[in-house]
């Protein structure tokens, strides 16, 4: 069976790699000694990010700032891999966003944003790498969605949706790219230790426990290795995913909306 030290020596390509699950993924690529293209908005940490992994791994790193919430930046990290003769043998899209409150209140170009960054920019990207992954007859996707993907999540409701989208997109195509010797996986976590709850205003006082993000793209890395088509992050993740499906969805629904309620509604 394969394993995750197959991407020593090639290159994989991370979005969102300035911080949390993004920055996990990188670091534990690097460990394993692949070479890494990193990109996110934000130079200064991809270029902090980049000094550290060559000093304590040795590895070849390139850094690319873009904005995925941009619909031309899939096109701009293609040119950019392509103008340096980069084969892409991993590709990691990470990089999301989300929001949280009512939506009637929320703002929509935050919204839209959302479906842009978290929905668009995967297929964007995907489809551009995937095509010269099948004609090598390798190469591997691994698309971080969450285990809000399988339910609504009242006041997180775009997001829930849009990792909806990630995980079935991610399913439907490892079953289609599979006899090429492609491999496709969605990573589905719970909370975890990032920037992700203060960038959305999620409140503070949610009654969940936060993973470590280097936990979270080990068990990533070693499902796509696996050829897993999805894996769940953590057995209490997987138990509550499952225990949910036992439970009418309209229910299921409903607990969520007294969970996450904001303050004072």
């Amino acid at each position: 069976m394969p394993t995750p030290d197959c991407w020593r020596g090639k290159w994989a390509l991370v979005t969102g790699a300035s911080s949390g699950i993004g920055q996990a993924l990188a670091e534990e690529l690097a460990a394993l000694g692949a070479n890494l293209v990193l990109t996110a908005r934000r130079r200064d940490r991809l270029e902090a990010l980049q000094q550290r992994l060559r000093s304590e791994h040795g590895v070849a790193t390139e850094t690319v700032q873009a904005d995925l919430a941009q619909p031309g930046a899939a096109q701009e990290i293609l040119t950019f891999t392509e103008q340096r003769r980069l084969t892409i043998d991993l590709l990691v899209n990470n990089a999301g966003v989300g929001s949280y409150g009512e939506f009637h209140a929320s703002d929509l170009e935050r919204e839209l944003d959302i479906v842009q960054l978290n929905c668009a920019a995967v297929v964007a990207l995907t489809h551009r790498y995937v095509g010269r992954m099948v004609e090598r007859r390798s190469g591997s996707i691994l698309i971080v969605a969450s285990t809000g993907a399988y339910q609504a999540v009242p006041y997180m409701a775009t997001y829930a949706a849009s990792k909806a989208f990630d995980l079935l997109f991610a399913e439907a195509l490892a079953a289609e790219v599979k006899r090429y010797g492609v491999r496709v996986c969605a990573l589905c976590p719970g909370p975890t230790r990032s920037e992700f709850g203060s960038v959305a205003h999620v409140r503070e006082n949610l009654p969940q426990s936060m993973d470590d993000p280097n936990h979270v793209a080990r068990i990533g890395l070693n499902a796509l290795a696996a050829g897993e088509f999805s894996v769940i992050a953590g057995y209490t993740n997987w138990i509550g995913v499952q225990a949910q499906r036992l439970a009418p969805r309209r229910f299921v629904t409903s607990m969520a909306e007294m969970v996450f309620r904001p303050a004072g509604k």
